[in-house]
């Protein structure tokens, strides 16, 4: 993952900012340049039409890229203070032309706004070690009804590369061996595969059955009421 990629990997570009922060329009892309560590270097971050960031940092005596600056290995010296100067430039790009999402995929960050629109309900971030796991739960009964993980595609599918945000939910179980025969469902990941399922957060299943299926697992976390004969009620799971 390239150094743009890391600052920018949970954000959406809001492209109205970009002329105010200095960017420039070509005829594809959006341009900045931008001086830095007393005019030795020179930012130049490009942004295409979708919204990636891409960037060179070109050594102004030499008129070269940069090219240590590529060097992750590296954990002292001089290329490490340019690197570090380069991402307070992609920062600041950041804080003024995008928004940042909890997730990476687009169609996640549409559950996220359903689930908080329906059930008031905002992915919670529990482990350090994998902080692109979100946890989906019910604030009344603290139960868990989805999980939100990045993970690569070849744990699902060996012939795939790269990675994939997927969620696993809680499905009736005579459900999900039919769910399993279409594209874009697999067995729980890491889960119980009786009762949980995997789900591809890639746009290959529609929005209307993904929050279909997420309104149905969110529903084994409700706390149910029961009536006694003196006319009470009890909450039960």
């Amino acid at each position: 993952m390239t150094i743009e990629d890391k600052v920018f990997k949970k954000c959406k570009l809001e492209v109205s900012k970009l002329k105010k922060a200095g960017f420039v329009k070509d005829a594809e892309n959006w341009i900045l340049k931008k001086n830095f560590m007393n005019d030795d270097f020179c930012a130049v971050i490009k942004i295409d039409k979708t919204g990636k960031v891409s960037g060179d940092v070109i050594d102004v005596a030499s008129e070269e890229v940069y090219l240590p600056l590529r060097l992750e290995n590296n954990t002292e010296g001089y290329s490490v203070k340019v690197r570090n100067e380069y991402e307070k430039i992609l920062q600041e790009i950041k804080e003024l032309c995008f928004r940042e999402n909890s997730f990476v995929s687009a169609q996640t960050n549409r559950m996220v706004a359903f689930a908080a629109e329906k059930y008031g309900d905002k992915p919670e971030f529990p482990w350090e070690k994998y902080s692109d796991f979100g946890v989906f739960k019910n604030n009344d009964s603290g139960k868990w009804y989805a999980l939100v993980m990045n993970i690569a595609k070849s744990k699902l599918d060996k012939k795939s590369d790269g990675n994939v945000e997927i969620v696993n939910m809680k499905i009736d179980e005579q459900k999900i061996q039919q769910l399993l025969k279409q594209e874009g469902f697999y067995p729980a990941y890491h889960m119980n595969k009786k009762y949980w399922i995997t789900l591809v957060l890639d746009d290959s299943i529609k929005d209307d059955v993904l929050f279909e299926l997420l309104d149905e697992s969110h529903s084994y976390t409700v706390r149910k009421k029961k009536n006694c004969r003196f006319g009470y009620e009890f909450l039960l799971f």
